[in-house]
């Protein structure tokens, strides 16, 4: 680690914008969560981060030994900060970036032996700098009270030379929390926006629970004939908001519209209050409830305000799909908004016989991209309490498609391998798909993200816990020669969706250390016995200019289509300035086709594999028959030439 220096001093501060060079030598997978740390910054401060253009001083990353970076703006042109190998995580990012930012280790505050002890007999030969302690001339804590739960703590067992502690907590219901590289902590945040006088996040735009009778600021539409009505509970479900899940009395408040009296084709309209864009796009999300008829329909649309049109154009987004359930779902809508715009929710009573109706809760609306897929797991508590460690304590998602194609499942191992129990593990795995005779292969840099959702009502306060992979497309397997993203059906191994229908599943890369199981219950990652992980995968292209002076890699720029071409429900995105139809997929079945027009399954892989194989011999035959046809015919050609040359001659 580079010795520390101090940070008091305006001297020591970045603009608020701080330039940036993500150098060659840094590993793919770290450059694509580079990116991704920085929208956690954007989410969650003032704080933002642009590629390096000639200015004074900038932040240049570079894989070196080990994590580390000084603590603020040396003032002194490129300063270095290192990712080196084994720091590619989204929360170690987040640390090391603090640092350059102006903040110490939280154990290195001037109070810090009220509230831990350091145990130096314990500590590596030579590591002892970084548990020095800076007084109040040389660090300011900013009147925040010392944060066991930062992510600038280190964990009990740092640097130590042993298997006892370097790290002692003075209230032991601690010796497990501190170390945390989940994300910011609500007193990391405190600091750095006092740090940098931020008011307002950068990319956040709203988070409503309904606990207020205000309701956000959202208003009833005039032009329905039924309204949406602030409850705590129906007698046919929610029982409960989802917020607080009824833990709190008096308190617990969520949106609900009544399917189970007036007429069919009744609607009720909510509108949010007015927002202003900055990025062009957006991500909404929130949780529904729906106990009434299949046949009741919730509508998304946006109403946009632009200069012809001062009262707004209503703009279809998307339509809720879902059977009545007895429990929350939890849904995301990508909007591509550039003008000021309401958010509007349209329920609609359907024909059939209701009991209750459509319940909405915990909204949150941010100029981020929405994740791809969601992997929504039940009765989680049954899982963690009858699963064993291991393999066979291993559950599968359903499969999912990356943006360009690719299948991929996830697999988690409830209560861990048999290397770390009582952790969880994931992996993520390529398998056989639609797509794979068009593919390129050795599957080639293509980023999977795997996030378990902390279910906070305000994504401002999230923690939730992020790991993401990339597919190097030279990297080989342990056991084998093969490429390790090879196509599953030639490295994989043969494996079946629960309804009997088989498929392979190439090998897995991932974590035994996800998540520790004290981390678990620690946040509000089980809700309603539900856990819901985040999925997406998409593209990373090719190495930074030598330069420096370009972003990196860039992440595919993922922009919703105006109009969506997509045939049975696929979702149309705008990929590389051209739109693209993403298609659904269910356990056995999904669509493929540039408009998603064709349902396949996983039984027809080996239809296409066959048919595949008969129509290269087809077309092989019919090329050889045609080489040696016109080599023939030139051959003779040739010879009939050659004699006419002769007799000119």
């Amino acid at each position: 680690m580079q010795e520390r220096n101090s940070i008091i001093g305006d001297n020591y501060r970045w603009p608020h914008v701080i330039p940036y060079v993500l150098e060659d030598n840094l590993e793919m997978n770290a450059k694509g969560l580079i990116l991704k740390a920085f929208e956690r910054y954007r989410l969650k401060t003032c704080i933002d981060f642009k590629p390096w253009e000639g200015e004074k001083n900038y932040i240049s990353v570079f894989k070196g030994s080990g994590c580390w970076s000084s603590v603020g703006n040396r003032q002194m042109g490129l300063q270095q900060l290192s990712i080196g190998s084994n720091c590619d995580r989204i929360g170690t990012i987040q640390h090391e970036f603090l640092h350059a930012l102006g903040f110490w280790h939280e154990q290195s505050r001037s109070d810090r032996d009220d509230y831990v002890t350091i145990v130096w007999d314990r500590i590596q030969s030579g590591q002892e700098h970084n548990f020095n302690k800076y007084d109040d001339k040389t660090s300011d804590f900013l009147n925040v009270p010392y944060d066991y739960n930062s992510v600038m703590h280190y964990s009990k067992t740092a640097f130590r030379n042993g298997t006892e502690s370097t790290i002692v907590t003075n209230i032991p219901e601690f010796e497990d929390v501190i170390g945390q590289r989940m994300d910011f902590s609500d007193y990391d945040l405190q600091k750095l926006n006092k740090l940098y006088n931020c008011s307002s996040s950068l990319s956040f735009m709203d988070t409503c629970s309904f606990d207020l009778e205000n309701i956000c600021g959202m208003i009833q539409s005039s032009d329905d004939n039924s309204d949406w009505q602030r409850l705590s509970q129906v007698p046919a479900g929610p029982n409960t908001d989802h917020t607080n899940m009824g833990e709190c009395r008096d308190s617990g408040y969520f949106m609900h519209f009544d399917t189970s009296t007036g007429a069919g084709g009744s609607t009720a309209v909510l509108e949010s209050r007015i927002f202003y864009p900055k990025r062009g796009f957006q991500c909404l999300q929130f949780y529904l409830y729906n106990s009434g008829h299949e046949s009741d329909q919730l509508y998304v649309w946006v109403r946009e305000y632009t200069s012809a049109h001062s009262n707004g154009t209503l703009i279809f987004i998307e339509e809720i799909k879902g059977s009545p359930e007895t429990y929350w779902q939890l849904h995301h809508v990508s909007l591509n908004v550039t003008s000021k715009f309401r958010v509007v929710f349209q329920g609609i009573r359907g024909s059939g016989l209701s009991n209750g109706g459509l319940s909405i809760d915990d909204i949150n609306l941010s100029e981020t991209q929405c994740p791809h897929h969601v992997w929504h797991i039940r009765n989680f508590t049954h899982l963690l309490n009858t699963s064993p460690a291991g393999q066979a304590g291993r559950i599968y998602s359903p499969p999912f498609y990356s943006s360009t194609g690719y299948a991929f499942q996830v697999s988690l191992y409830v209560n861990g391998t048999t290397d770390n129990p009582f952790n969880l593990g994931i992996y993520l795995s390529l398998i056989s798909g639609a797509n794979d005779d068009h593919l390129q292969w050795p599957c080639a840099w293509q980023q999977g993200t795997m996030i378990l959702l902390d279910q906070h009502p305000d994504i401002r306060q999230r923690m939730s816990n992020q790991r993401s992979i990339t597919t190097d497309p030279l990297k080989l397997s342990d056991s084998s020669l093969d490429y390790f993203w090879d196509r599953p059906d030639k490295v994989g191994s043969l494996a079946t969706f629960p309804n009997g229908t088989e498929y392979r599943r190439g090998p897995g890369s991932g974590t035994g250390t996800f998540l520790t199981h004290e981390r678990l219950r620690s946040r509000n990652f089980i809700k309603e016995d539900s856990v819901f992980i985040l999925l997406t995968m998409e593209g990373i292209t090719g190495p930074t200019a030598t330069s420096g002076q370009t972003e990196g890699p860039e992440v595919e720029d993922l922009y919703f289509c105006p109009d969506n071409p997509c045939e049975n429900d696929g979702v149309c995105v705008v990929v590389n300035r051209a739109p693209v139809c993403r298609c659904p997929a269910g356990d056995n079945w999904w669509y493929v086709g540039e408009k998603c027009e064709r349902k396949g399954s996983a039984r027809e892989n080996i239809v296409i594999t066959v048919s595949s194989t008969i129509a290269v011999f087809v077309v092989m035959l019919i090329v050889t028959i045609t080489t040696a046809v016109c080599l023939k015919k030139k051959h003779r050609q040739g010879k009939e030439n050659r004699e006419s040359s002769t007799l000119e001659e």
